[in-house]
């Protein structure tokens, strides 16, 4: 019988009296990580039982605008990178990575 092992990855979130993110720091302990501050956290939960995506969404209001576009770009490329990897669909993977280059240039985050 194999033994599991259990790992946490922790958000700790603190908010003004709007309850709008101040500032959000994540710690995993298994990674070396402990108390490390982040502007934004995009996170998603598959639900298979209902069969769809719970998210959390969240950013402080340090993060400026160029910040979250480039934020968003690298995690579009990084969808598309896991899409690949989880389903071996290159075609459709490529199709992704093509609407990256085009979503960057649109917003002049290449050079």
């Amino acid at each position: 019988m194999s033994k599991t092992i259990q790992s946490e990855i922790k958000f700790n979130i603190e908010l003004d009296e709007n309850r709008v993110p101040e500032k959000l720091t994540w710690t995993a302990q298994d990674g070396g990580v402990e108390l490390e501050e982040a502007k934004a956290i995009m996170l998603s939960i598959w639900d298979g039982k209902a069969q769809e995506t719970l998210r959390i969404d969240l950013w402080t209001k340090e993060m400026q605008v160029d910040e979250m576009k480039l934020f968003f770009h690298q995690t579009l490329v990084a969808m598309a990178d896991t899409f690949q990897r989880a389903t071996a669909d290159e075609k459709m993977a490529d199709t992704m990575k093509d609407f990256c280059d085009y979503f960057a240039e649109k917003l002049e985050l290449k050079k």
